[in-house]
């Protein structure tokens, strides 16, 4: 859940993300100056997140400097940590990834975003009814496809993650660079979600993905169970 903590490991690995600042409680309440002065670097616009939240709560779209104060304070609400990303001109493309040591990807899916807010905020994905549409499979082409599909599983297993979870990428629109964007641990389901449709556009039933879920926990704990604990 920890965003930043997420973007220096993938970062460490390789794996292309959107350039940050962190801006943390503290450093902005002991110098509000510099800490503006830090979170301006990237230029603008940029978004304003809170590192450990989801749904996009707390998330601002700074276009301009008199912007910045307002949105940290916002997301400081939220979180002691916040990120200050570069805005990317990118396609949203969404991408379920499942299992516990051999993850596989499912088809990707693309979120185009309708609402007045001109991104994927709270209001697009469970406000307004006509936010946000999921198109699965995302109109991409076949080795665009297995890029994503592969990057996917590279960032699941770089986190370390296991059972289910959803890589959100922004494909740049000029350059077609692809961005891991973050990763969702804990999916949900608004109704633009591509997460609950991705697994069959993939070929996986819900009632199969339900019956993997239940059993990829307990063949973790059978593993763990055989781990030492003492000397």
């Amino acid at each position: 859940m920890d965003k930043d903590v997420a973007k220096r490991l993938l970062a460490q690995a390789g794996i292309l993300v959107v350039p940050w600042r962190l801006v943390t409680a503290r450093a902005f309440g002991r110098d509000r100056a510099a800490t503006l002065g830090l979170a301006s670097e990237l230029g603008f616009p940029v978004f304003v997140k809170p590192c450990n939240a989801g749904s996009s709560v707390g998330v601002s779209k700074v276009t301009s400097a008199a912007e910045l104060e307002p949105a940290l304070r916002a997301a400081l609400g939220f979180d002691s940590k916040v990120l200050v990303e570069a805005a990317v001109n990118a396609r949203e493309i969404e991408c379920a990834v499942l299992g516990n040591d051999e993850p596989q990807a499912s088809m990707p899916a693309e979120i185009i975003v309708h609402h007045k807010d001109g991104f994927y905020s709270y209001d697009a994905k469970y406000v307004d009814a006509d936010g946000a549409d999921g198109k699965i499979p995302a109109d991409i082409s076949p080795e665009l496809t297995a890029r994503v599909r592969k990057l996917a599983v590279d960032t699941f297993r770089c986190l370390e993650l296991a059972g289910m979870a959803r890589v959100d990428f922004f494909l740049d629109r000029q350059s077609s660079a692809l961005y891991v964007n973050e990763v969702n641990t804990i999916p949900g389901s608004p109704p633009s979600a591509c997460t609950r449709r991705c697994g069959k556009a993939s070929g996986v039933s819900q009632k199969e993905l339900i019956s993997r879920l239940m059993t990829w926990p307990s063949k973790r704990r059978a593993e763990r169970r055989k781990l030492k604990t003492q000397i």
